[in-house]
């Protein structure tokens, strides 16, 4: 069984060498056989000359700098593995603990995330994890406890109709379980950096709070938005109506003005934002249609199909 090892890098220059080094070592240890994928992310940096240097390997190597998720989704997709290896490329995570995700996928999972139980980075990058962490249980409850940890072991059949972008790939096991993929967590060992710096920072972390609403969305109402809008809009349009009824009972039977009340006016626009978003929901569900049908994809996700004769 070939096992595709996928790193992304981006200024990693010290980290290369070490690492590709552990890697190899742990796969003739174990006796496994891997092809070892590792993207160049628009590093300014001598990384590129000391992937070059390596071998055996397969480099990627962007023009510019494009993100985590897209350096990962262009290694998932160069790999010809059975099954596929993600990991950063800052040595933090553990080679050794390869051949544990692999004895843990066998016990019948598609997918297993690392979980980094004793962390080794900074006091705010703990923070903002901690935050992540609790939304993510609130929005998604994936039941994925470190889902920011990149040391990850998928089966090739999982990323048949994924695409990544933005900070997607901190939410890959989330996305797998709403397809219907058994998903798994394994405490792994995780170390502190010795060499270069994070690319953690507020923007990501930002740009990861949007994705994660995004996966929300897609979690509860990917095959029916009409549900959501359509809700929001039918409250609104009754709380606005509710209260024009209640102006013009004011105004027609107890004889008071409503000339210089702002409610009438509250009225009319919840009434009216209430009919755009019954539209909103009316179109989404069009264009989720047209998604399903243009990617010749269905909304549910088939295992396997048992015939006995």
């Amino acid at each position: 069984m070939l096992i595709s090892i996928v790193i992304p890098l981006m200024d990693e220059e010290k980290n290369v060498f070490k690492l590709h080094q552990e890697i190899v070592k742990i796969f003739k240890k174990a006796k496994l056989q891997g092809e070892f994928i590792f993207i160049d992310d628009g590093s300014t940096d001598k990384t590129l000359e000391e992937l070059k240097k390596l071998k055996p390997i397969k480099i990627i190597s962007f023009r510019k700098n494009f993100g985590q998720t897209a350096a990962m989704d262009a290694g998932i997709k160069e790999a010809k593995g059975d099954l596929i290896v993600t990991m950063d490329g800052d040595l933090q995570n553990d080679p050794a603990d390869i051949p544990k995700l692999l004895k843990k996928l066998n016990e019948g999972y598609d997918v297993v995330s690392g979980w980094r139980k004793n962390r080794k980075d900074s006091f705010s990058k703990k923070i903002f994890s901690r935050g992540a962490n609790f939304l993510r249980g609130i929005l998604i409850k994936d039941g994925i406890r470190d889902s920011g940890c990149s040391l990850k072991i998928y089966k090739k059949e999982c990323f048949r109709d994924i695409d990544l972008y933005g900070e997607m790939h901190r939410f890959i096991p989330a996305v797998l379980k709403i397809k219907g993929f058994r998903v798994g967590e394994l405490v792994v060992n995780h170390r502190p950096r010795v060499a270069g710096v994070t690319k953690y920072n507020f923007r990501r972390a930002f740009k990861g709070f949007l994705d994660m609403l995004s996966v929300w969305f897609w979690r509860k109402f990917a095959s029916r938005p009409l549900h959501l809008f359509g809700f929001m809009g039918l409250i609104s349009m009754f709380t606005g109506s509710s209260l024009l009824i209640w102006m013009f009972i004011e105004r027609a039977f107890l004889g008071n003005s409503i000339g210089d009340r702002v409610w009438p006016v509250i009225g009319i626009f919840m009434f009216f934002i209430g009919i755009q978003f019954l539209i909103f929901g009316l179109l989404a569900d069009i264009m989720v249609k047209i998604f399903h049908k243009t990617k010749n994809e269905e909304p549910y996700n088939i295992k396997e199909i048992v015939e006995k004769k």
